[in-house]
């Protein structure tokens, strides 16, 4: 994808999105050093430099920009370096075919004026004012050391030195080392360096398993982090390299352990319908606790059994040894599991000391910080936080910077501070910038990020940040992690009335090979076709919609291990055939919902939709169909019951309120006017018997006006009784007046100047 990377840059140059251009090359920089093909590369250049050439003409030539690693770069500089690289492969193509294509298709990209002055793209646009400093640099404080970028050494013993150099450290600047590796020693024709310095090639190819086991294990997919773990540790073996054997078998023994046992998914705690179902699973959580337990015991004795330890291998099993224990903790949420934790980060934190290693100090601070924070107390995670970040700044690592603002923006957003929060993801983003993102988290942090921008109302923005996640995500190989950022931000789409865009991405990610062969998880990728499904219903799509929550309802009722999100399938699916007037279907769907929900109650879901069901039919269908209506209504009574005896609360409306009221408008479809006045008194009267929590006052107010309107209404209108129903009108007015709820008055105002002028 590098020439379409390319094209984009200078789509971005052509569209006065230059801020932007400016970001996805940095987003990109790999492709400086890893495409292969001259082709590609001459067109990734030529893009780059279109870019870097309008950023230039803008008066911005001295914008630091991202370029080949090896040195900091300005956009006059790196603009420089691209031309002459992509004038001479290009020379290079037209000299071998005889002719000029290459040299004139690259001045005709060049010498192309912008399109227009600016296209708003969807997401935020930034301005090249914005990325530019507001005054001159001045030199970097000692607090904060500058970035130091580690070349990638052309000479095969000193890359292997260097890898295994910067890997003690916990270096980012280790994955190009070992990536360029990775391809000198699969190539053919690779002879290994008889170097002492460097050892046999098992001990490189251990130490590339292992690596490999490392990024695996990022991925979530432990269970191949596991088993590289263990082949590198038997290699580790084979080369006389008994400490890193050690650490190879503690990565694995920490992969197995995160395994999510059978018909489970480590990485969903939402059913497909977006509701939140997170429970403790108390089997399944006892056992994993145990595994970990038994994980944290096996390094324990690893670490005792392995001689010669050199201290940032003993630190490394310590941290490991922390780690295990920390997810223990986060498993059973047990106060009694969170001293050990803290005990082993100590130890660590001591040891590390002792021993100067600034990155392991780091960890063991971090792993204080989120100890603090899984036991609840969030003011002691932050006070935590904020003395490493002071440490970080004064003696880094400054790669740990990114990661420690990430989780001090995660424990401000539980102290419900988005402000802060924001403004901490926001910095670490911008110091992650310096690093490889594998390494730092990127694709997090944009997640991260939208998640505050949706708590600071800026929707806009959080749909920009869902989509750099998501791609994020895909490039280090993240692809079911990519298609959770991607359903999220095809939903808030469809929040935000963007019916079109969420169908275009959902269609576009379904047609991926591995999804449209179904080798995603069946749970995600009913998740996007149900966001779909509801985006070609806001669509008025209904033939298209309903056809697909059939489908999707068929295939979860074959999910016997979640049948609650079958009831709730299934629920859905009954509204769309009722609006379709397929009552027949609609009830046989709203029967497979009430079987499910007998299985897995969803009180609130099954009770909308039988209620819905009874309108619909009563409103298509006048009183013929109001026996089934009824009917329905029954049913959603009995619902109603069972939730009381359960002590279910709802989120939304009362399910008894909304019950009444429902009532009230199927008997006014049906003609049956004091049935309805009598359900619609019952529904105000429930209402004042019930006191408004004062964060939903708003939501009750316009409930118990809409209750009077239409009782009104049936009063004045149907049943002809001008005069009481008035009363009732304008006492609605006074009360919602004095409580400040003037707007909902208005419905109110007009059916009473209606009666009036009837009268």
């Amino acid at each position: 994808m590098a020439g379409e990377v390319g094209r984009h840059l200078e789509f971005c140059a052509l569209t006065g999105n230059e801020a932007r251009g400016l970001e996805l090359l940095s987003e990109n920089r790999n492709l400086f050093d890893e495409v292969e093909s001259p082709l590609d590369q001459l067109d990734f250049l030529t893009g780059v430099e279109v870019l870097l050439q309008r950023v230039a003409l803008l008066g911005h030539d001295a914008l630091p920009t991202t370029g080949y690693a090896g040195r900091t770069w300005t956009v006059a500089a790196l603009r420089a370096e691209v031309k002459s690289r992509a004038d001479d492969l290009a020379a290079r193509f037209d000299t071998r075919n005889g002719t000029t294509v290459h040299t004139d298709r690259r001045r005709s990209r060049l010498d192309r004026a912008p399109l227009l002055e600016s296209l708003e793209l969807t997401l935020r646009p930034r301005g090249l004012d914005d990325l530019a400093p507001a005054e001159p640099i001045a030199a970097p404080a000692p607090a904060a050391p500058p970035r130091t970028v580690t070349a990638v050494p052309d000479s095969l013993p000193e890359l292997i030195v260097r890898a295994r150099a910067l890997d003690e450290q916990g270096h980012p600047d280790a994955q190009a080392c070992w990536a360029r590796l990775r391809t000198l020693v699969t190539a053919r024709g690779h002879v290994h360096p008889d170097d002492p310095a460097v050892g046999p090639l098992v001990r490189l190819r251990a130490d590339l398993l292992a690596d490999e086991g490392n990024r695996a294990g990022e991925r979530d997919e432990y269970a191949d982090a596991a088993d590289l773990h263990e082949e590198a540790a038997g290699l580790y073996d084979d080369a006389g390299a008994p400490g890193h054997a050690a650490l190879a078998r503690a990565s694995a023994l920490l992969a197995t352990a995160e395994i999510p046992a059978p018909d489970t998914d480590a990485t969903d705690t939402t059913d497909t319908t977006g509701t939140d179902t997170t429970g403790t699973d108390t089997d399944a959580a006892e056992a994993k606790v145990a595994v970990l337990t038994a994980a944290h015991a096996a390094m324990v004795r690893l670490h005792e059994e392995t001689p010669g330890l050199a201290p940032y291998q003993e630190a490394r099993l310590l941290r490991m040894r922390a780690t295990a224990l920390g997810l223990r903790l986060q498993t059973s949420h047990s106060e009694e599991h969170a001293a050990p934790v803290f005990a082993e980060a100590d130890l660590l934190h001591a040891f590390a000391v002792r021993h100067d290693l600034p990155g392991q100090i780091s960890n063991a601070l971090l792993l204080r910080a989120s100890t603090h924070a899984l036991s609840g107390d969030l003011p002691a995670a932050v006070a935590e936080i904020d003395a490493l970040l002071d440490r970080l700044k004064a003696q880094g690592p400054a790669w740990h910077l990114p990661r420690t603002l990430g989780l001090r923006g995660r424990l401000q957003l539980g102290l419900r501070d988005a402000t802060t929060a924001y403004a901490d993801f926001s910095e670490s983003l911008r110091l992650a910038a310096d690093w490889p993102a594998d390494a730092v988290g990127t694709d997090r942090l944009h997640g991260d990020l939208a998640e505050a921008c949706m708590h600071l109302g800026r929707p806009d923005e959080a749909l920009r940040h869902l989509t750099l996640s998501a791609e994020a995500h895909l490039r280090r190989g993240s692809r079911t992690d990519a298609f959770c950022a991607y359903s999220n931000a095809a939903q808030l789409s469809l929040e935000l009335g963007r019916v079109e865009d969420c169908i275009a991405l959902l269609d576009s990610v379904l047609a991926e090979p591995d999804a449209a062969a179904g080798e995603l998880d069946d749970r995600l990728l009913a998740q996007l076709r149900l966001t779909r499904a509801r985006a070609l219903h806001a669509g008025e799509d209904l033939k298209a919609a309903t056809a697909e929550f059939v489908t999707l309802a068929a295939e979860s009722a074959g999910w016997d291990d979640d049948p609650g999100s079958h009831a709730m399938i299934a629920a859905e699916t009954a509204v769309l055939l009722g609006e379709s007037g397929e009552f027949g279907r609609a009830r046989q769907a709203a029967d497979q919902a009430l079987a499910a929900h007998a299985r897995a109650p969803r009180y609130e879901k099954v009770s909308n939709c039988v209620r819905e069901l009874a309108r619909l039919q009563a409103q298509q269908q006048g009183a013929d169909g109001l026996a089934d209506a009824l009917d329905l209504l029954a049913v959603a009574g009995r619902i109603a019951d069972e939730a009381r005896t359960a002590g279910y609360e709802a989120h939304g409306r009362s399910l008894d309120t909304a019950l009444a009221y429902e009532h009230g408008r199927v008997n006014a479809y049906a003609g049956t006017y004091e049935d309805a006045l009598t359900a619609l008194n019952r529904a105000v009267a429930l209402l004042d018997e019930r006191s408004p929590e004062p964060d939903r006052a708003e939501e009750w107010a316009e409930e118990w006006a809409e209750c009077v309107r239409l009782a009104g209404a049936v009063e004045g209108i149907y049943l002809e009784r001008p005069a009481p129903a008035l009363t009732r009108i304008d006492a609605a007015v006074t009360r919602l007046t004095a409580a400040g709820h003037t707007e909902l008055t208005e419905p109110l105002i007009s059916l009473a100047a209606r009666l009036r002028d009837e009268e």
